[in-house]
């Protein structure tokens, strides 16, 4: 006689198949793009960790970035700092028409394009060319050894920068009176107007460039080593694993830094500039940025200052588009799609 075989007790189907409160995580499609939806206040509440963690670096920008940019129209007013941003006459664009007539704004846009030129030629391979260098070395005590040796420069302030260079070419420098001695009478290089615009540019080489090497040696760490070891099972030598290899691998690095470059290309050094203006001259120093402010804040002609600094500007946020556009076009990501 066969006892009955016990019943497991059934799922209470009722609730198993009730819809939950809490909201499904999204299903995501062969595609790759999420099925379900959540709303406003669902994502908020996932998310507010992050967003707490945004608040400061937003308050950053806000305050020190988009809200000084309603100053801006100072540069289509006749401002007047006692009568504030509204009870100065408007002049409409009286200011740029002035500033366009002006001489001086044209010295300071020359000298301010031949030193962009020369640190788009010197200045901004350097790092790439450290970063390739620092990646070949096969000590890696050496390597930490002089990436701390190259990085240091970037933390001294210009003051100390333009201090040094004295002492190395100024008149009474280590380097002068070495070529003096041999013969060679140089003069005061940190002095002649003809040299400045290499020496400036020699000087942000110095001081940034082996700050300016750390994010290619970061795209170049991301190389998958897998193609090195190919590229050296074929035969490939030291400089054609560089060349295509490393270089084909931080490409897109490469465009991104030059594109920021190209937006902040009228900038070329406040500090620099002003610590060494009386030495040379103001036809050889003059740039975009000291014009602004001796023609702003020394000479008190607000509105001409401030329509040049607009003009800067505009004409960065415009190379901006142009070169970002330019990478999508030869296939790259750019800044911003």
């Amino acid at each position: 006689m066969s006892a009955a075989a016990p019943t497991s007790p059934r799922p209470d189907t009722s609730q198993s198949e009730a819809p939950d409160d809490k909201p499904s995580s999204p299903v995501a499609t062969p595609a790759g793009r999420p099925r379900g939806r959540t709303s406003f206040r669902q994502r908020f509440r996932r998310d507010r960790m992050l967003l707490l963690l945004c608040v400061p670096g937003v308050l950053y920008f806000a305050v020190f970035f988009y809200l000084p940019l309603a100053g801006n129209v100072v540069a289509f007013q006749d401002y007047q700092p006692f009568l504030g941003f509204k009870s100065s006459p408007f002049v409409g664009f009286q200011n740029f028409t002035a500033l366009l007539a002006q001489p001086e704004f044209w010295s300071a846009v020359r000298n301010t394009l031949e030193i962009t030129v020369l640190q788009l030629i010197l200045y901004f391979p350097a790092p790439i060319a450290l970063a390739l260098l620092l990646n070949s070395l096969v000590g890696e005590k050496v390597r930490r050894l002089v990436q701390t040796v190259v990085y240091l420069p970037h933390f001294l302030s210009w003051v100390v920068v333009v201090a040094m260079f004295q002492q190395v070419f100024g008149g009474t420098g280590t380097v002068t009176s070495l070529l003096q001695n041999h013969g060679l009478a140089v003069g005061n290089i940190m002095s002649n107007p003809d040299t400045f615009k290499v020496l400036v540019t020699s000087e942000m080489i110095w001081k940034d460039c082996g700050y300016g090497a750390i994010i290619f040696l970061a795209a170049m760490a991301s190389i998958d080593m897998t193609q090195y070891e190919s590229a050296a099972m074929d035969g490939a030598g030291t400089w054609r694993r560089m060349w295509h290899v490393t270089l084909p691998g931080i490409r897109p690095v490469i465009i991104m830094m030059l594109i920021l470059r190209l937006g902040d290309i009228l900038s070329v050094g406040f500090e620099q500039m002003l610590l060494q203006r009386d030495a040379v001259g103001p036809d050889a120093s003059e740039v975009l940025d000291t014009y602004v402010y001796y023609h702003g804040v020394i000479d008190g002609d607000w509105g001409m200052s401030t329509a040049a600094g607009l003009m800067k500007g505009v004409i960065g946020l415009g190379l901006i588009i142009a070169a970002n556009k330019l990478a999508h076009r030869f296939g790259e990501q750019g800044v911003y799609r």
